[in-house]
């Protein structure tokens, strides 16, 4: 049995690790729980505040102090972090930066970040360009969230055609979440990211995200390496 703890950006990561991911590793013999990240804490009414990708050092002790919290050989750590608007001070960013490839972009964020925190117990992930491009994986299941809607999720249909959603990109106006509001301007990410996430399903998420099925691979065969 292995505990696989989450760091997520923000809530609705929290939230899809804990109705969508942690169903399904637990059938792989891996136990999920996740929270958001540690971003402030008030030492005088003992109060943390979590959610919210400031800076990677913010983020990298946070990622220490869970390692130190729970540090049995059966647990592992992970991140759910979004690649869209990552803070500039992440190890690796300016190198990654220059390189044209997303999917060699991420590798060397997480290849860098693995090093930085330096525990093998580590296995970091960075989403493709956003927690949204999970959604256009398959942009008509807006539609159980978002009723009288045809018109924009069938423009949002269009617009993804055949295209990889994870290299929709991430431009202030045109990443994934941009192209969603453009189309349905009340769409919340927290109460409606998940819920159509589910809809979807791992499997056409899987299909459709090279990069996410890669790390979702790699979770489930962490019982078996022991």
């Amino acid at each position: 049995m292995i505990r696989l703890h989450i760091t997520a950006e923000g809530q609705t990561e929290q939230s899809f690790a804990g109705k969508v991911l942690a169903p399904h590793l637990a059938g792989f013999g891996v136990f999920v729980d996740a929270r958001c990240v540690l971003t402030s804490r008030d030492k005088r009414k003992a109060r943390e505040y979590r959610g919210g990708l400031l800076s990677y050092e913010k983020a990298e002790k946070d990622i220490r102090a869970w390692l130190k919290e729970d540090d049995h050989v059966e647990c592992r750590f992970t991140t759910m972090f979004d690649l869209y608007a990552l803070p500039d001070d992440f190890p690796g960013y300016a190198e990654a930066m220059r390189n044209s490839d997303p999917y060699e972009r991420v590798a060397i964020l997480e290849q860098k970040m693995a090093e930085s925190v330096g525990d093998s117990r580590f296995i970091p992930y960075i989403q493709l360009h956003e927690f949204e491009a999970l959604l256009l994986a398959d942009p008509k299941q807006l539609d159980w969230e978002y009723l009288e809607h045809d018109v924009p999720i069938g423009n949002l249909v269009t617009m993804v055609a055949s295209q990889n959603p994870e290299l929709i990109n991430d431009g202030p106006a045109t990443a994934p979440s941009k192209r969603i509001l453009s189309e349905i301007p009340e769409y919340d990410k927290v109460t409606a990211g998940v819920a159509v996430a589910e809809k979807i399903g791992l499997l056409m998420l899987r299909q459709k995200c090279r990069h996410f099925n890669d790390w979702l691979t790699r979770l489930e065969r962490l019982a078996q390496k022991g």
